[in-house]
């Protein structure tokens, strides 16, 4: 109960703050500026908690000088997962809009909003435009996570290369992460009082309609985490090493999929991983280096939730030009901020606000998405890691 103590409170937050927002309609608004407080602190908080947790876990990475092929082969596998998990999902959400009836009810010209997809450049200069500012000043935003993260990641790799020299800087990174974290830890105590009356106020504006979507975004997630977790896990290790490693594979989930579902928490699950992995017959070197790096920056199960939540941001503000590429590589992205940040924060529905150009205050709508799913997401994450190993395994003894 104590894992889950702090995602019971903010539901239980959201829930009457939706519930006073039905009962009192448009006067609920008159909450709104509490809501507008913890928003606006994290916002402040967002820019060190990405560049310590990214720097530092990038000079972690470099200090501990991991086997360049086994980090090669993980980057590819970890890519080809995401995809098919993005793919899959974004099919699904075709077939299954979450959002519903809500995309007739935002005003059309919201789908002329300028986010980076629909900025009228060219594919080079949407590169340029996502990953780079033109002065250092600009980083310093919420607006610019994805070029903070580039800069981070580049900081950190150099730390290491400077030697003894960077000693200092190298514990530098690693107290401020641990100091952001205990500030993030701090601020979530603030959530459920100040998000439920963000809610009050939306509920009171919008209506109910809302609380539906969030039930059919919780139930496409469960369908989708399913037929991962059971049919494409099983013909992901089926492909690595037949029948013989399939029923091994299944034997030893057991353990690291409790952790998960106990915990709700990825970095928990690593010991556990790295005995099933071993159990499955992968060498411990490459289990040792292929799960922490995957608790990095591989998340299929933030792929799925990121393709849901740019899906529902893309409904509900009525945008168009945004294809199933533009979508599954806003997820993949989000994924790779949260696997950095040891809790997510609200990073990853910060990331998707600024990259559609919409309402960063929307990204507490796309908090509740991600509360909601965290237990199947947790255990998602584990399961792919540990598929993972098993193909670097192979990949490096055949190749």
């Amino acid at each position: 109960m104590k894992n889950y103590i702090q995602t019971l409170f903010l539901l239980l937050g959201v829930a009457i703050g939706a519930v006073c927002g039905a009962i009192f309609g448009p006067d609920a608004s008159f909450v709104k500026p509490v809501g507008e407080i913890f928003l606006n602190l994290m916002f402040v908080l967002v820019v060190p908690i990405v560049f310590f947790c990214v720097a530092n876990a990038v000079c972690r990475l470099t200090v501990e000088k991991k086997v360049w092929k086994v980090l090669g082969w993980s980057l590819a596998v970890f890519l080809v997962t995401s995809i098919v998990a993005g793919i899959l999902t974004w099919l699904l959400c075709k077939f299954w809009n979450p959002l519903g009836a809500f995309a007739t009810r935002i005003p059309p010209e919201r789908s002329e909003e300028a986010g980076f997809a629909l900025a009228g450049s060219t594919f080079l200069e949407t590169i340029r435009n996502m990953f780079t500012v033109s002065d250092f000043s600009h980083i310093l935003s919420k607006e610019s996570l994805l070029p903070l993260f580039v800069f981070s990641a580049l900081f950190g790799a150099a730390v290491p290369l400077c030697g003894e020299k960077g000693k200092p800087m190298e514990q530098f990174l690693s107290s401020g992460m641990a100091v952001v974290m205990q500030a993030l830890k701090a601020l979530m105590y603030l959530a459920p009082l100040c998000l439920g009356c963000y809610f009050a106020d939306m509920i009171g504006n919008l209506g109910g309609q809302i609380v539906g979507s969030y039930i059919n975004s919780l139930l496409l997630y469960l369908v989708m985490a399913a037929f991962l977790f059971f049919v494409v896990n099983s013909v992901y290790v089926l492909c690595a090493g037949g029948p013989g490693l399939l029923a091994d594979f299944w034997k030893n989930m057991a353990g690291p999929s409790l952790m998960a579902v106990s915990t709700c928490s990825s970095a928990a699950t690593i010991p556990a991983c790295i005995e099933a992995t071993r159990k499955m017959g992968a060498e411990g070197s490459v289990a040792e280096s292929v799960i922490p790096f995957g608790i990095n920056l591989h998340k299929d199960g933030s792929v799925v939730s990121g393709v849901l939540k740019t899906i529902f941001a893309v409904s509900f503000y009525g945008l168009s030009g945004y294809g199933c590429i533009d979508i599954i590589g806003i997820a993949i992205l989000t994924s790779l901020v949260i696997g950095a940040i040891p809790v997510g924060g609200m990073t990853g529905e910060i990331l998707i606000c600024t990259i559609l150009g919409v309402d960063p205050e929307f990204a507490a709508t796309l908090l509740v998405i991600g509360t909601l799913v965290d237990i199947p997401a947790t255990l998602l994450n584990t399961s792919d890691n540990i598929v993972s190993a098993v193909w670097v395994d192979k990949l490096c003894k055949n190749i």
